[in-house]
């Protein structure tokens, strides 16, 4: 299915399914224009979503010769068809260089076992890891093989037909993560930086010291643009970019404050029960019957958490029998 969400130069949506993925769709974008087009996002690496893309591609009678790629950020149901669309020949691939070099990380596996090593220290339970290893739809849906690309850059111009779209570096969702902006329309591709009515997740990158405030700088960083139109990777555009924006400021000072207020409770916890203690959307449904997948996330998500506060002096965390608990801080509430 497709919608046509913008009229010169003319941009298409292209929903493209995310089977068994609480987020349904990815809204795959195509600026086309009578010299070159641009597809912003892919899917991830199966059957359902390349053919949804292609179908879109076909009735946009889309010239894939004429047509280059541009990647807001390394998660899987982003980037994951780009190997197999390189079978189509599209002109290039436009990716930030330090998602791109996160993304050869996990591909090599060296991003994965730092990761899973991690977690188990941070109370994750280590027969869930191991089964994720072929459960996880980050992982079992990546780009099969590495591939080239244009590496991007904050302020990089790429050109379509005419039209200039500035990369902006917004780092926090990942560490790479690239917006693109139409100064001319005031149009904003927002990847995960920005998502309307569900909270993009902000984890714990490795070699990262502080993913959420390097999220919170990006989130000012980004409101600081002339936006009248965002168009998110997935669901819809409810409210302006700067509404949604304070939203989201305020959900994470709201989590911190929480996670402030159950390792007041708690005295000491691993990140893992801390992550258990909190409030997720998942519709009531309580932490022992989240699936492996959602623990994953919500873990992430705390830890980023945890590391600034820590680095805030409001969180002391200590290590013990090969885990590691976290405390109040001499700077907390």
């Amino acid at each position: 299915m497709i919608e046509k969400v913008f009229d010169k130069p003319q941009i298409y949506r292209v929903f493209v399914e995310l089977p068994q993925n609480p987020l349904k769709m990815l809204n795959a974008y195509v600026i086309k224009t009578p010299d070159e087009n641009l597809i912003i996002d892919t899917g991830f690496n199966r059957p359902e979503c390349k053919a949804a893309l292609m179908k879109g591609l076909h009735e946009l009678d889309i010239d894939m010769s004429r047509t280059s790629i541009f990647i807001t950020h390394l998660h899987s149901d982003h980037v994951g068809l780009v190997p197999s669309m390189l079978e189509e020949h599209p002109r290039q691939v436009y990716m930030s260089a330090i998602d791109y070099q996160y993304l050869n990380m996990d591909y090599d596996g060296s991003n994965w076992s730092a990761l899973e090593e991690r977690y188990v220290e941070e109370g994750f339970p280590e027969d869930t890891m191991i089964a994720l290893r072929t459960s996880n739809q980050a992982r079992i849906f990546a780009p099969p093989v590495m591939f080239p690309v244009v590496e991007t850059k904050d302020q990089d111009v790429i050109r379509v037909g005419g039209y200039e779209f500035l990369c902006i570096h917004t780092p926090g969702h990942t560490p790479g993560h690239m917006c693109l902006y139409y100064e001319a329309e005031k149009l904003l591709f927002s990847g995960d930086h920005v998502l309307f009515d569900i909270t993009p997740n902000n984890t714990s990158w490795p070699g990262i010291e502080n993913s959420l405030l390097d999220y919170i700088k990006s989130l000012k960083k980004i409101i600081a643009y002339d936006v009248k139109r965002t168009f998110p990777a997935h669901r819809g555009e409810f409210k302006t970019l700067y509404e949604r924006v304070e939203e989201l400021l305020r959900h994470h000072e709201e989590r911190l404050a929480l996670i402030e207020k159950v390792l007041k409770e708690e005295k000491e916890a691993t990140a893992y029960q801390i992550a258990g203690r909190l409030k997720w959307n998942m519709r009531g449904t309580p932490w022992e019957e989240f699936p492996d997948n959602q623990k994953w996330f919500a873990v992430g998500e705390t830890l980023s958490h945890l590391d600034y506060l820590r680095l805030e002096g409001k969180v002391l965390r200590v290590e013990k029998d090969g885990q590691r608990f976290y405390r109040p801080g001499k700077n907390s509430y």
